[in-house]
């Protein structure tokens, strides 16, 4: 029998280096065990205060601990990435969050159905601290949906299973990777817009944006969208059911609850959507008839560096490589100097971000000054852009011969879509996305993204972008064997 071979590890690859943060991770760890937190706070003392603890730790305690903590800026050596990124016991950090998360969603439910005598503030303060577990949930389902390994994309839905919100899983990879920081991404806030004319917009449009990928994709495969193959449609199936044997087991007086939790926990992820991106803008480059939007970099993203709120998500706000790279696991996204940094850490700007008088007074000037005063380069809420330019000097309708690398479509300030030019006209027999490594081959096709074997990659659509990182689009993938060449 051949030897056993054992993943490598960190230590493998650089025994001078060790990683400060291994074990913090665990720490992560505590979200879903606010669960029990809550539940024995109330059997230990008679008091239902306990039942608040998830807001009060996440949106108290980690803002706090974020203050008054230095941030770490640290990366590992470039040495080290590999094995740190196959060092497996990152991974059972975050597998070992759903089954807690789980049993914590249970336990509360079996409490909310059993116990009369619960008084409605009290079953809202156990909503609201399942909604946070089930918020931050979301981002765990973020850093696992984004992986190759089919069982930890199943996990992402598994995880999003509690808030009805599945759909995430479709168009955050497919849909706002490749349109970030555009106006035309339903999860990229405009400077001006608040956080409550960003929420409707963000979930009716993602909602939107996901039923239309899994339309085209089923399309491609000659199929309607109503079909078990649609993972929008199973999505909502694994909640339904999740839901239905709640109902089912505990009766109808659970189903508050479990709308109350899943606004929670959705509103809490699109807090931290909305200030991921806020006023952040991609150009247009190219020539006419070619323009694109400039390649996806460490300027279109909002990060922090703050120990708790990194800990608690993931190192989700080293946000700028995680775009760049979204396959890369979290111990292993790295800190940029020419990234924009945010004052706080996330879980502190969510407070923030529900007030807007002072999110605006915090925020604009920092996306104004990341533009050098040019607000015209930021992108622009449609009600707020005359209002916006008035105050920083600039009028409304450029002058005629001003130069602007702007494309004004004259209906309150969104760019129009730039138009994708074409890969080379060879026969392309294989082409490799030059970001994450992912090959098309024509003989193999893609069957799930809708390319049957022996589909020419002058048969893919222009608009098609790498399914594994959501970033390169066709006209970036590399060609490695072309007809008639070798």
């Amino acid at each position: 029998m051949p030897p056993h071979r054992r993943t490598p590890t960190v230590s493998d690859a650089a025994p001078v280096w060790r990683d400060p943060k291994r074990y913090l991770w665990l720490a992560g760890l505590v979200v879903p065990s606010l669960a029990f937190v809550a539940l024995a706070g109330w059997w230990l003392t008679g008091s239902t205060v306990s039942f608040w603890v998830g807001p009060v730790v996440v949106l108290g305690i980690v803002p706090v601990v974020d203050l008054v903590t230095r941030a770490d800026p640290s990366n590992p050596p470039e040495e080290v990435l590999e094995a740190l990124e196959a060092d497996r016991y990152y991974r059972w950090v975050t597998y070992a969050f759903l089954p807690l998360q789980y049993l914590g969603f249970g336990a509360v439910l079996a409490v909310v159905g059993t116990r009369a005598d619960l008084t409605v503030v009290d079953r809202l303060g156990l909503a609201t601290t399942i909604g946070v577990i089930g918020g931050v949930g979301i981002n765990t389902a973020h850093e696992l949906g984004h992986k190759r390994p089919g069982h930890e994309r199943w996990l992402a839905r598994v995880a999003l299973a509690p808030v009805f919100y599945g759909h995430f899983y479709i168009e955050h990879n497919r849909g706002h990777h490749v349109r970030v920081a555009t106006p035309d991404d339903p999860a990229s806030a405009r400077l001006g817009e608040t956080f409550y004319a960003f929420w409707p917009r963000t979930v009716l449009g993602s909602l939107r944006s996901a039923w239309r990928l899994e339309r085209r994709r089923l399309a491609r495969r000659g199929h309607g969208p109503l079909r078990w193959g649609n993972d929008l449609v199973t999505a909502w199936l694994m909640s339904a059911l999740l839901w239905g044997l709640a109902v089912a087991a505990l009766g109808w007086s659970v189903l508050p609850f479990l709308v109350v939790q899943a606004l929670v926990g959705v509103t809490l992820l699109e807090a931290v959507n909305y200030m991921e991106h806020y006023g952040l803008l991609r150009q247009v480059v190219g020539v006419p008839g070619k323009e694109r939007y400039e390649r996806v970099d460490p300027r279109h993203s909002w990060n922090s560096d703050k120990i708790a709120t990194n800990i608690l998500l993931y190192h989700l706000q080293r946000h700028s490589d995680h775009h760049a790279n979204p396959t890369r696991r979290y111990q292993t996204l790295r800190h940029f100097d020419e990234s924009p940094v945010l004052p706080t850490g996330y879980a502190g700007m969510v407070l923030l971000a529900l007030v807007p008088p002072l999110w605006r007074r915090v925020m604009d000037p920092l996306v104004v000054a990341h533009y050098g005063g040019d607000v015209r380069s930021a992108n622009l809420d449609v009600r707020a852009r005359d209002r916006l330019l008035a105050r920083h000097g600039v009028p409304p309708v450029a002058e005629p011969g001003e130069p602007s690398t702007h494309t004004w479509d004259g209906a309150g300030g969104h760019r129009r879509a730039p138009s994708r030019p074409s890969l080379r006209d060879d026969e392309v027999l294989a082409a490799r996305c030059p970001g994450c490594g992912h090959t098309y081959e024509v003989a193999v096709g893609n069957e799930l993204e809708g390319f049957p074997a022996g589909t020419p990659w002058s048969e893919v659509p222009d608009d098609w972008c790498c399914p594994d990182c959501g970033v390169r689009e066709k006209v970036d993938f590399e060609p490695l064997d072309t007809a008639g060449r070798g």
